[in-house]
């Protein structure tokens, strides 16, 4: 069988089995945030931290809730990064110095997962499980709360309560991350990633040099650290560590595990909305973005121009040779398009072009499917724009699922999309203008631009991966990226709970023969034209000046 071949098939054994669980688990989730009944485990949750899991919440409650849970969780990480030489299990490792912690604890808090550090080399058993696996946990949890409360704001009307943070997050943690996670540990361990608490190996190699072995609970952080479309891995090597990712079987799962969640969103939210024919219009849209990126990046990599490349098939640097050209490039754009660090190949090593459609994925917002809960939401947003562009070209007011899409909403959705594109822009200029960014470059020209443009792409979009030929792990970039993670987590919250209290405060509004049929492929087209056009305004001359450049030179 030949590699394009093999390559067909994983991505069609891919797409199958996403289709498979797409209805069972997106109505599981609908069940779930539906829910009125608590666990006995989730009963106690609730009484352990005062919260009334049955008391509802306006936008500004729920979203006190979101930040202040956030907040005690970044300093919870700082604090145990900073004396986890005096703590069991450090393995000998020193604290983290404090500009390190602080971008280490916004990055997972954030969803991020953006790593300046080794993690074998820096971090011991009790901060990679209770402080960094914890919070892949519960960032998620958080992101999927906030789809929820924005999709209760579309399906409920004349009310401005969204639910409960609270119990919206304990939900999604016990209910569907914890439970899936396991089942996916067991399997990884089985298929021999590590999965223990000893202490470092050394030894000695056949070349005579000696290397250290790190262990760890790897397997149950590399379940939800895929699941929760986290990223950071046990080991520097992050999914190219056989350790994290055995063989091409773990490496198919990764990638299925990254995409299960964001894209059975949808079906939860045409389930609690009353229409699944809007979920299917919108899993469409983010289905065919994704498969178009996966299309250009293996093609462009297979077809990698140079002699060296030719002769092996692709493009092969920066590659694990276990995978390849095709499922490297699956695995890349899989975890750039949804808000995932994770990585089983070195992304600086892509060709130009190539890295410039990751970046893409990136920049387009992360929606194609996107992260836990964030896709789901980034994506209801968009929606919301098209449905207003299409209002205008046909010259009545725009109103999507029932509700009226007027000033105020637009504001919302304008600020939501304007949040990012501040943070990826301004970051990288002050960073390559006041030459903070420029010395952190290990390429020149338009590669080295593109490595300070990933960094704050991907940081500023809770991605978490990089152009790892970027020094990062410098005072003024650790504290720069760990401001451009929470901000770009948290101040797109703000609108998107904003506009869903302001939605479920509307009398629904009844169809008529002029209304924008938005189940319709017609509406899924509108939807990705906006999607890309408003993108590649935005990014268009970043882009020429990085990747566009290095790939038509």
């Amino acid at each position: 069988m030949g590699p394009v071949l093999a390559d067909v098939l994983v991505v069609t054994a891919l797409v199958g089995a996403l289709a498979l669980v797409h209805r069972p688990l997106g109505d599981h989730m609908a069940a779930v945030y539906s829910s009125k009944k608590h666990l006995r485990v989730e009963r106690w949750i609730y009484r352990s931290v005062g919260a009334d899991p049955d008391a509802e919440m306006r936008w500004p409650v729920y979203l006190r809730g979101v930040l202040v849970f956030s907040a005690v969780s970044v300093l919870f990480l700082y604090v145990l990064q900073r004396v986890q030489d005096k703590l069991p299990l450090s393995l000998g490792f020193k604290p983290i110095s404090p500009d390190q912690a602080f971008d280490t604890a916004a990055s997972f808090v954030s969803n991020t997962n953006w790593q300046s550090y080794s993690g074998e080399t820096a971090m011991g058993h009790v901060t990679q499980t209770m402080g960094l696996a914890v919070q892949n946990f519960v960032s998620a949890a958080v992101g999927m709360a906030v789809a929820a409360a924005l999709v209760r704001g579309f399906a409920r009307s004349r009310t401005g309560e969204l639910g409960n943070f609270w119990a919206d997050l304990v939900r999604g943690t016990m209910r569907v991350l914890i439970p899936i996670s396991v089942v996916a540990a067991v399997i990884l361990i089985a298929c021999g990633a590590v999965q223990n608490f000893g202490d470092i190996h050394h030894i000695t190699t056949l070349t005579g040099q000696k290397q250290a072995i790190s262990p760890g609970a790897v397997a149950s952080q590399e379940a939800i650290k895929d699941l929760g479309t986290n990223g950071g891995g046990y080991f520097n090597a992050n999914s190219a560590h056989p350790f994290e990712n055995p063989d091409g079987f773990t490496n198919w799962l990764e990638v299925f595990l990254l995409l299960v969640i964001p894209f059975s969103l949808p079906r939860t939210f045409g389930k609690m909305v009353g229409d699944v024919r809007q979920g299917l219009a919108i899993v469409a849209a983010m289905g065919a973005i994704w498969f178009a990126g996966v299309i250009a990046v293996t093609w462009l990599e297979y077809a990698h121009p140079g002699t060296a490349s030719q002769l092996a098939g692709g493009a092969m640097e920066g590659k694990e040779q276990r995978f390849g050209p095709g499922n490297s490039s699956l695995f890349a754009v899989s975890t750039t398009m949804t808000s995932t660090g994770s990585v089983d190949s070195f992304h600086d090593s892509f060709s130009g072009l190539s890295g410039g459609v990751l970046l893409l994925g990136m920049m387009l917002g992360e929606i194609a499917p996107g992260g836990t809960g964030s896709g789901l939401y980034g994506m209801l947003i968009m929606a919301v724009i098209a449905v207003f562009i299409a209002g205008l070209m046909v010259g009545r007011t725009p109103e999507y699922l029932g509700k009226k899409i007027g000033s105020r909403e637009m504001k919302l959705a304008a600020c939501y999309i304007l949040v990012t594109p501040a943070l990826v822009l301004v970051g990288t200029g002050l960073a390559m203008a006041l030459g903070k960014g420029r010395s952190s470059m290990t390429n020149v020209g338009s590669h080295g631009f593109s490595e300070v443009l990933y960094a704050y792409t991907s940081a500023s979009n809770n991605n978490g991966s990089a152009f790892a030929g970027f020094a990062a792990n410098t005072e003024y970039h650790n504290t720069m990226l760990g401001l451009c993670m929470l901000l770009g987590r948290f101040l797109p919250m703000v609108f998107v709970l904003a506009l869903a209290g302001s939605l479920a405060a509307q009398r629904p509004v009844p169809a008529t023969a002029g209304t924008l049929r938005t189940e319709k492929p017609l509406f899924t087209g509108l939807l990705v034209g906006a999607i890309l056009i408003i993108t590649g305004l935005t990014f268009f001359p970043a882009l020429a000046l990085g990747p566009l450049a290095e790939g038509l030179a």
